[in-house]
């Protein structure tokens, strides 16, 4: 698919020689002319020049009324501002505009673009530290240090979230631990006969499956585990325990086997 190529326009240049500012505005001021109508007021600019030779004219902004004051959707806003001027710094500054044309149909780009001005002179618009300056920081500061999660009392009950005493879980673990009881020393003599019986079945074995067989506390299993027995360090029986040689009775009795055969 081929791209569209932009045809060329007009540019209007009636106004490039005018000298214009380049202010920075605060957010609210910005926010309140953007609800201000078409070619209405919006405020007073006055400029007094310094006394001084050279020196830098004093600028004051004053915010209308209509747009300060406080309102049941908005809270009260500062009305005197000053501009702090600065210099332009060797920038060769343009302000450009491009608006549709009254009556034009709007599928075809017939929008106006045009060179209001060039920039002269740059500034900050700032708030005189007023009464109404202080409420504003103070309204701000209070919004960004206002937490997201709050604790709200409850004035009914909550059949959706109603709280448990303990749940199902906890229930059937305690009742297990209950039945299973704590693990009591049996006598040396029964357990070594529950392990040789073991042995027997099976070469090799884990403390784990030991534990449940002779249901005996570790550090007691493994004392009599290490008389009778062997623990593996390397592969392929790792970590498994063992009789030792003297007490594997099977083997004789394998190798008696086969002699009678």
């Amino acid at each position: 698919m081929a791209e569209k190529v932009h045809e060329p326009r007009d540019l209007d240049l009636s106004s490039a020689s005018r000298g214009v500012w380049l202010v920075k505005v605060p957010k609210y001021m910005s926010e309140r002319w953007q609800t201000a109508g078409p070619s209405s007021e919006v405020g007073k600019l006055r400029i007094t020049k310094s006394k001084l030779s050279g020196g830098k004219p004093e600028v004051l902004f004053s915010l209308s009324d209509r747009l300060a004051d406080k309102t049941a959707e908005r809270d009260e806003v500062p009305r005197d501002h000053k501009f702090v001027l600065t210099g332009l710094a060797n920038h060769a500054l343009s302000v450009m505009v491009r608006e549709p044309v009254a009556g034009a149909d709007p599928s075809e780009e017939t929008d106006r673009v045009a060179v209001e001005g060039k920039v002269i002179q740059r500034a900050e618009c700032r708030p005189i530290g007023d009464a109404n300056y202080m409420k504003l920081k103070r309204l701000q500061l209070e919004a960004q240090n206002k937490p997201q999660r709050q604790v709200k009392q409850l004035d009914k009950v909550v059949l959706n979230y109603k709280p448990k005493s303990d749940h199902q879980f906890n229930i059937s673990h305690e009742i297990k631990r209950k039945e299973e009881g704590k693990r009591a020393r049996a006598d040396k003599d029964q357990v070594m006969d529950m392990l040789f019986s073991a042995f027997e079945k099976h070469q090799y074995y884990n403390v784990k499956d030991l534990v449940r067989i002779t249901k005996q506390p570790v550090t007691y299993l493994k004392e009599i585990l290490k008389e009778i027995c062997t623990y593996n360090m390397r592969a392929p029986h790792k970590n498994m325990w063992e009789l030792k040689p003297e007490y594997r009775h099977y083997k004789a009795q394998e190798s008696e086997g086969t002699g009678k055969d």
